[in-house]
């Protein structure tokens, strides 16, 4: 197959790579893979197998400006794509990019699968404070968003409860969850995970990996340590990763230092994602902290975190996640408010620290195979 992937951002330039990284790297090992270049991210630069299409005319760096002001170049780069590169299938995940690429797609008689790997309507307003602009956000983006799956041949979305939500909305899509290199992410020996960061092997490490927005409620979990553990010698919190688009890790410094926490809360900023098993190794205790905020989706997704730490073989503590939770494991525990979160950590320091999960269902080259099946039948024309 010759696909045309349009995904939710820079490609070759974001630091954290998404699902689609994972998916369609892994066929591009079988079919020619084409993808649309959003010059947004100021990363490096990140091998590929895939043809890159630099889909840029204005290289602005806010995001909903950049396409906002590049949506027509965007139309005129997809159609050319199409003319030229003789493209079997597409693959669309971004909002407004989507519009034009389905547009296109549709002159050239091109299906169109679109693939929802974040429930846009509340993510696109998340960055934002203010309600008229969460509400105007929301609204716009969903009614974007279902032109797109309107006119869409087929959808695929990554969690349970978003196929509930499109099935409530008048839409039917196929689940592929998010998954995990298996080939990196698995069991190491903390001792020597510690050891790599400097740190005691008979301390208690509990820590967190990703990116550091206000959807975390990491404030509260550095509040919370403050109080309890962070007064002892045997204990460390670690924070992997770094903020994207706001200053919340600039926040949770400034608290750590105001609560004379420096020597106790380590930093290691982003992070290589091949990196990231070697930072979870030293974690006793691996953290999904979300914000209880009812402007966020946590009720609508399977954070990757989730596979990456069970991968590990690491006990995971999180907020109530429900597609998480339905998945579930002996390593995982959940916690309601900042109270039953301290019960449980001291629980599991005084516990068990190393699980035996299988994650080989999940497997990225196990979802890039689902996919796989997905898009051969669109092209083959059973879905009509």
């Amino acid at each position: 197959m010759r696909i045309l992937l349009v995904s939710t951002q820079d490609y070759i330039h974001h630091p954290v790579p998404s699902r689609h990284h994972y998916i369609f790297e892994e066929l591009a090992k079988r079919h020619e893979v084409h993808v649309a270049h959003f010059h947004v991210s100021e990363g490096k630069e990140r091998k590929t197998r895939l043809v890159v299409h630099e889909a840029t005319k204005y290289s602005v760096k806010n995001p909903a400006i950049h396409y906002l002001l590049n949506a027509p170049h965007h139309y005129k780069v997809f159609k050319k794509i199409m003319a030229e590169e003789n493209i079997d299938i597409v693959v669309a995940s971004h909002v407004l990019a989507g519009t034009a690429v389905i547009k296109a797609a549709k002159k050239y008689d091109v299906p169109v699968l679109f693939d929802i790997k974040d429930w846009y309507p509340n993510s696109a307003a998340a960055y934002y404070n203010n309600s008229i602009i969460k509400w105007t956000l929301r609204n716009g983006v969903w009614q974007i968003l279902r032109h797109n799956l309107k006119m869409s041949d087929r959808i695929t979305a990554m969690s349970p409860s978003v196929v509930e939500r499109l099935k409530s909305r008048g839409f039917q899509s196929t689940l592929i969850t998010n998954g995990v290199d298996t080939d990196y992410f698995k069991p190491m020996d903390a001792a020597e995970g510690k050891k790599r960061l400097g740190l005691d092997e008979d301390l208690f490490v509990m820590g967190f990996a990703g990116s550091l927005e206000k959807w975390y409620a990491l404030d509260e979990v550095i509040k919370k340590f403050s109080e309890t553990l962070g007064r002892e010698d045997d204990s460390r919190l670690l924070i992997v990763g770094g903020s994207l688009f706001t200053d919340y890790e600039e926040k949770l410094k400034k608290l750590t230092k105001d609560l004379g926490l420096d020597d106790k809360v380590i930093f290691t900023g982003l992070a290589k994602y091949r990196d990231l098993p070697k930072y979870i190794s030293a974690m006793d205790l691996c953290l999904i902290p979300f914000s209880p905020s009812p402007d966020y989706w946590i009720d609508l997704i399977i954070p990757n975190k989730y596979f990456e730490y069970s991968a590990c073989g690491r006990p995971i503590l999180s907020s109530p996640i429900k597609d998480m939770m339905e998945i579930g494991g002996d390593h995982l525990f959940i916690y309601r408010n900042m109270d039953e979160f301290m019960d449980k950590v001291l629980e599991i320091k005084n516990g068990s620290r190393e699980f035996k999960v299988d994650m080989g269902s999940y497997s990225w080259k196990k979802k890039a195979e689902e996919m796989e099946e997905v898009l051969e039948n669109i092209v083959a024309g059973k879905d009509k």
